[in-house]
């Protein structure tokens, strides 16, 4: 059976992690895409050399061609600026916006049928105008956001109770920036609630750094992270390339799901090889409604200054 072609377009921090963990998974074979000479070629030859000791046998090809992404079964896109301290994700927005089109251009025009994952930021609305540019139906074009925002969410809680990970389950939704919506009540540890572990102030306080937790890393790096976001792509890719059927928060074209109509938010969704087979809607109070309406807002105001 002919190995699954997943193109990478971007070969920086994000771009080599992902490339690696592809390897790793043996989800398929991988073509490493740059505009700058010489980088995507230089990493997949150190990814080429590293094969035998991870025991795996996908290929990676290093091109600063598009023409090598040619009919690939996915694409995940990480080309752009990334973030420096002072920044906000939203600051990305103009500059971004054209290397995206470009990018949409080419996928649309080489690989009509992939399943395309957004990571460049301003997340909600770079995966807009990866959708507007291709005209890909919504269920092959989704962003990653919820899935490393939850993520983080259940490291602070792990750090701060002294307990696996692995059981801890939590729920971030919204878009993808400081006012992301961590949401407490269904957080659980073992699938019991989280209240019962921490008092309030603490979970405010994990619900803070999660929020906060992107410029946390650009504080300390000067640039945007790259393993998380890179291991948080994977794990979406895996759910489509493997018919997985995993609930995961991602950002998901809404037609009316939560109200929202025409935009990008982070919501549950179901993951298979279907691509976004579902969107699932949450029972919220009023109070958790009314932090996902001030959190799309937001999203409402970045989608305004996008120019296509």
């Amino acid at each position: 059976m002919p190995h699954k072609k997943i193109s990478l377009i971007g070969a920086g921090q994000i771009g080599g992690s992902l490339a690696h963990l592809i390897g790793l998974k043996e989800l398929g074979d991988v073509v490493l895409v740059d505009i700058v000479e010489g980088v995507p070629q230089g990493k997949t030859l150190d990814l080429l050399a590293s094969r035998s000791m991870d025991g795996y046998d996908v290929q990676f090809t290093g091109s600063n061609d598009y023409e090598a992404t040619r009919d690939s079964d996915v694409v995940i896109v990480t080309a752009g600026l990334p973030r420096k301290p002072g920044m906000s994700r939203d600051n990305l927005v103009d500059k971004n916006t054209g290397i995206m089109k470009g990018i949409a251009e080419k996928i649309r025009d080489l690989s009509p049928n992939a399943f395309v994952i957004v990571i460049t930021n301003p997340l909600d609305a770079m995966v807009y105008v990866m959708k507007k540019i291709t005209g890909f139906p919504k269920h092959r074009v989704v962003g990653m956001a919820g899935v490393l925002d939850s993520a983080r969410f259940r490291a602070f809680t792990a750090l701060e109770l002294g307990i696996s990970v692995e059981d801890v389950t939590a729920m971030v939704l919204g878009g993808h920036g400081d006012d992301m919506v961590p949401l407490v009540r269904y957080c659980t540890i073992a699938g019991i609630p989280i209240t019962q572990f921490l008092s309030a102030g603490k979970i405010a306080a994990i619900v803070k750094r999660t929020q906060m937790a992107g410029g946390e890393v650009v504080n300390l790096l000067k640039t945007s992270a790259w393993v998380s976001p890179a291991a948080a792509a994977i794990e979406m890719a895996e759910c489509y390339l493997k018919d997985k059927k995993r609930v995961l928060p991602c950002a998901a074209y809404l037609e009316g799901e939560y109200g929202i109509h025409g935009y990008y938010f982070g919501v549950p969704i179901v993951l298979g090889a279907g691509g976004v087979e579902r969107v699932i809607e949450l029972q919220l109070t009023d109070e958790e409604r009314g932090e996902l309406m001030q959190s799309f807002a937001r999203v409402k105001e970045v989608v305004a200054a996008v120019k296509l």
